[in-house]
């Protein structure tokens, strides 16, 4: 048996992490074309339930939601998907991984589906992409969730999370892999087994490596991007309900940026989550579904 088919399933996974749900439900993988792209994206939850829409971040796929989509599927409708590059979605072309090309990716998507009045939902480069489609489509949404991203970003944790990508790509084994994502997120050995099977995957010369497009971790390359100016243009246009979630211990979001867009969005809750890092949802489930599911309660 494969050492990387012994990681734990989800639901030991979400358990084992104190997620409390009680249906193991399992996502269904589907396909859209939108923007001239094939995207996918994981359905979870019954259709006519509330809708949330779900942005990774960067190097990251929809997976990455898994310990937040299970217990939030017993009551939502839930759309997690990989972002243009990332996951089982198309590569750009083109090589273009501007904002702007991810904000016309957004709105294909959402007219490709049809839907209107939902929850958006982003983390970090999804984050950015969900504030900035929000504020020019707050009309169309029930709320915004802002998870550890803003207009400006801590170059401590930028250049760790650049490093990290910038780190040899192509490996011998799925072992390699998983020694390396173990020592980065801190997480137990059968956790990263359990769920690097949906990052990484294994070429036809037998080598692994990624699944997010290469452009992207290639040193020097840089997709046009907007000024921290540009960025709080943006977020004081936001209009409708909004989260602002930071992990206690991130080193990319200050505590001030989070006060900042506070005053700067004119419905705006904030919440620090205690005992995790950049990768909020994943570090500390509990605390984040407490947060964003007393936020959702408390809409009118």
């Amino acid at each position: 048996m494969a050492s990387h088919s012994l990681g734990l399933t989800l639901h030991q996974a979400a358990r084992q992490k104190g997620v409390s749900f009680s249906q193991e439900n399992e996502p269904v993988d589907r396909n859209v074309q939108a923007n001239g792209m094939n995207f996918h994206y994981l359905e979870w939850g019954q259709p006519g339930n509330p809708m949330i829409v779900m942005l990774h971040g960067g190097s990251q796929q929809a997976h990455s939601w898994d310990f937040v989509s299970l217990p939030l599927s017993e009551s939502y409708h839930i759309i997690a998907l990989d972002q243009r590059g990332h996951g089982d979605s198309d590569w750009a072309p083109d090589g273009d991984y501007a904002l702007e090309s991810h904000q016309r990716d957004i709105d294909g998507f959402v007219a490709a589906l049809g839907i209107s009045g939902f929850h958006l939902m982003g983390h970090s480069m999804g984050g950015r992409n969900s504030y900035v489609w929000a504020s020019r489509n707050s009309d169309k949404l029930r709320s915004l969730v802002i998870v550890d991203t803003g207009p400006v970003a801590q170059s401590r944790g930028r250049n760790r999370i650049q490093n990290f990508r910038e780190l040899p790509d192509e490996l011998d084994t799925f072992e390699e892999f998983a020694d390396r994502v173990q020592e980065y997120t801190g997480r137990s050995r059968e956790q990263t087994l359990g769920a690097l099977k949906y990052s990484i995957r294994q070429r036809t010369d037998g080598k692994w490596s990624w699944k997010y497009d290469k452009l992207l971790r290639t040193p020097g390359h840089q997709s046009p991007a907007w000024t921290s100016d540009q960025l709080w243009e943006a977020v004081a246009k936001i209009t409708c309900p909004t989260l602002v979630v930071r992990g206690g211990n991130s080193d990319i979001f200050a505590d001030e940026t989070m006060q900042q867009m506070q005053q700067v969005i004119p419905q705006c809750e904030i919440v620090t989550v205690p005992d995790a890092g950049h990768l909020v949802a994943g570090d500390n489930p509990v605390d984040f579904l407490a947060a964003v599911r007393k936020f959702y309660s408390n809409l009118p």
